[in-house]
């Protein structure tokens, strides 16, 4: 999602194809800056030396000017070299750098996505300050189009969904790392119950994240759309919803690339890492003064200290004061 700022740039230059992961290619479905999806399944059918040659046959074919290592792996340079683009531009602190023809500064204090819009960046960019690509107007908000066939499944999943003008809110309250999950959302759907009819987002693994926020807040009035949608559908039922709450994790992405008002809840992380919501209405909250926070890059599993406080600290109240102020910023 943090690469289409990317791909719309380049895409002013010419066609565009991507490179990505089976999990990844149904995001840029209907992309108009995206020429072709091509499919990289490195774990399964192009699976080891054998495979990475074959795929590098293929893009060797449609002689490539160039190649944006967005994903910086030993793996992904080799396919670029072997395919034979004439330059292969990436980040100078990546796995595969020895295999680049331009190196890239990371620049630590920008957004990821406008990180990787810096390789888009002319030779002899610092990578430093601000980037000419933003001087010249170009988004760093990431983009994604849902078609026809997400409104048809956020269509089928709302049917039954009262229509009383109750705005929808969504809430995220999962991710794969276990301490970035805030353990309150259950306390703030029953709060926002009332106002709202509260969406509760994420893959199966959340369905009893959103079982427990139905049982506090009232099932009449919670819509669990845990595990029933793909990613892109996602986006377009985020598209819907006034205002997503959510952690450190891909469902803020979604929200940005749909416009959708985000408030991002920090806990082990915090936004200066560059991962935080690029909608034009959002907010961030985390608690301050913890001399232990940030703890790590991803957000452990289990807090190093014990007492999980960056997360258990954070009041409901304050929160819920958070979304009101947002849905009204």
């Amino acid at each position: 999602m943090l690469t289409t700022p990317l791909i719309a740039a380049l895409a002013a230059r010419g066609p565009v194809d991507v490179v990505t992961t089976p999990a990844g290619a149904p995001l840029l479905a209907n992309h108009p800056a995206v020429r072709a999806v091509i499919v990289y399944d490195k774990r399964r059918a192009d699976a080891g030396v054998g495979g990475l040659w074959r795929l590098a046959r293929r893009l060797r074919a449609a002689r490539y000017d160039a190649a944006y290592m967005a994903q910086g792996s030993l793996r992904s340079a080799a396919l670029a070299r072997f395919a034979g683009a004439r330059a292969i531009v990436g980040f100078e602190t990546s796995g595969g750098k020895w295999l680049y023809t331009r190196r890239v500064a990371y620049a630590k204090d920008r957004h990821h996505a406008e990180r990787l819009l810096s390789l888009a960046e002319p030779a002899g960019s610092s990578g430093a300050g601000t980037s000419p690509l933003r001087n010249l107007g170009i988004a760093v908000q990431p983009r994604l189009y849902p078609g026809e066939a997400e409104r048809t499944a956020v269509d089928a999943l709302l049917r039954d969904v009262p229509r009383d003008g109750a705005p929808y809110v969504a809430l995220a309250p999962g991710s794969i790392w276990g301490t970035k999950r805030w353990p309150h959302y259950a306390a703030l759907a029953k709060r926002l119950a009332p106002l709202f009819r509260v969406i509760v987002v994420g893959g199966p693994d959340d369905a009893a994240l959103a079982a427990e926020i139905a049982s506090a807040a009232g099932a009449e009035r919670i819509v669990d759309a845990t595990g029933k949608l793909t990613l892109l559908a996602s986006a377009h039922l985020l598209a819907r919803c006034a205002a997503l709450v959510t952690n450190d994790s891909a469902p803020q992405h979604l929200a940005s690339a749909v416009g959708t008002p985000t408030l991002t809840i920090f806990g082990p992380t915090v936004p200066a890492f560059g991962f935080g919501p690029l909608a034009l209405r959002h907010r961030t909250e985390g608690l301050e003064g913890l001399p232990c926070r940030p703890c790590d890059a991803h957000g452990p599993h289990e807090c190093p200290l014990g007492h999980w406080r960056c997360m258990r600290g954070l009041d409901v109240a304050h929160i819920e004061d958070a979304v009101h102020a947002l849905l009204h910023s």
